[in-house]
């Protein structure tokens, strides 16, 4: 198991990227729900963010993969456009104890 950080350090809207037993991953709270996925593209393998813990598109509505500019529904990790369209980001099981999320 891996503890990722208080609930409370992740605002809606905005994404935080860790290092964890599975590799690099992050978190995005959207629509007041949490999603975990591994920091990978699926078309490169390359990590996503553009600058440290930066994984969402200018309008905060998407994922959008910083090499290729391929963008990924927060909710399914679905591609909906780019390089990679129709894969999808690697979602990573966790749970929220005692208001901190932790890899599970």
């Amino acid at each position: 198991m891996t503890d990722l950080c208080a609930l409370s350090d992740l605002d809606e809207g905005s994404s935080l990227g860790f290092l964890s037993h599975r590799g690099p991953v992050f978190a995005v709270k959207y629509d007041n729900e949490v999603y975990v996925y591994q920091n990978e593209c699926p078309h490169l393998g390359v990590n996503l963010e553009f600058l440290e813990n930066e994984f969402l598109d200018a309008d905060g509505t998407l994922i959008q993969c910083s090499t290729h500019g391929a963008l990924f529904a927060i909710d399914t990790g679905l591609c909906l456009a780019g390089p990679c369209q129709g894969d999808q980001l690697k979602p990573i099981a966790f749970s929220i104890e005692a208001g901190r999320i932790v890899l599970t």
